[in-house]
């Protein structure tokens, strides 16, 4: 019979005790761990975000084709009306052919011109006579803000207004400028020139006549354009004893340009 004071073997003893918590260590980098045995004694990184993407992938804009065919058709909306504005521009051109007018001094008579030296002061009175013809078989010419001008060499002397008119198809004008100056200063060396030639027999004279012209056929209106009619070398005899004096070798031809 077996001692019952014995110990069983082929047992583990019983102490009656849980087993022994496992032992962490904080090292000095601030990571802990475990002294149980474990496969990986470190902290476990994040979870990866499954949202995340550092290159992301946009497709192609759908609107990026309707903008280059709405640009495309815009250029050529653009291209078609200059080349069909310049092609009925150049047929009115080709069937009217417009021509500028033609200006020629008729007469210039001088009167009342007198001179002071020593107050470098000029009086006169000139009536300069033109001859506007317009060329054009098919247009009609308007003439508004019309403005000349007496010159001696490049020195303006006095200035006028003249009324506006207007010219028919192969019409001749005749248009009168008169101009009044009394007591103008002008430089000495100037009044010294006319001097001058005052006293050779005769002083030249420039005229130059500003306008604004517009060419007309029926419905048909051109923008208006800007006249400048220039009238050079106009020499005027000069009596001493009438104080003025009328133009010499006749009728002059005028520059005229747009």
């Amino acid at each position: 019979m077996a001692d019952p004071s014995r110990p069983a073997t082929g047992y583990p003893a019983a102490t009656g005790y849980p087993p022994p918590p496992a032992q962490y260590t904080n090292n000095p980098n601030g990571q802990t761990f475990s002294t149980a045995g474990t496969a990986y004694p470190y902290t476990a990184p994040p979870p990866h975000n499954p949202y995340y993407n550092p290159n992301p992938y946009y497709g192609p804009d759908p609107y990026a084709a309707q903008r280059a065919t709405f640009v495309r058709r815009l250029l050529s909306i653009l291209i078609a009306s200059i080349v069909i504005t310049g092609t009925i521009v150049f047929i009115v051109w080709l069937v009217l052919r417009p021509q500028i007018p033609n200006f020629k001094v008729t007469s210039v008579t001088l009167s009342n011109f007198n001179w002071s030296s020593s107050s470098s002061l000029i009086t006169g009175n000139w009536d300069v006579r033109f001859t506007v013809r317009n060329p054009n078989h098919k247009i009609t010419l308007a003439y508004d803000h019309i403005e000349a001008f007496v010159f001696y060499q490049s020195d303006a002397i006095t200035e006028t207004s003249v009324p506006p008119f207007v010219q028919g198809t192969k019409n001749e004008t005749e248009v009168k400028a008169t101009f009044a100056v009394l007591s103008a200063y002008v430089d000495q060396k100037v009044g010294n020139r006319i001097a001058a030639d005052s006293a050779r027999g005769s002083v030249n004279f420039n005229v130059r006549m500003l306008a604004r012209v517009s060419f007309r056929d029926g419905a048909w209106r051109a923008r208006r354009r800007l006249l400048s009619v220039v009238c050079g070398d106009l020499s005027v005899a000069v009596s001493s004893s009438s104080n003025g004096g009328s133009l010499v070798g006749g009728s002059r031809n005028c520059k005229v340009g747009l």
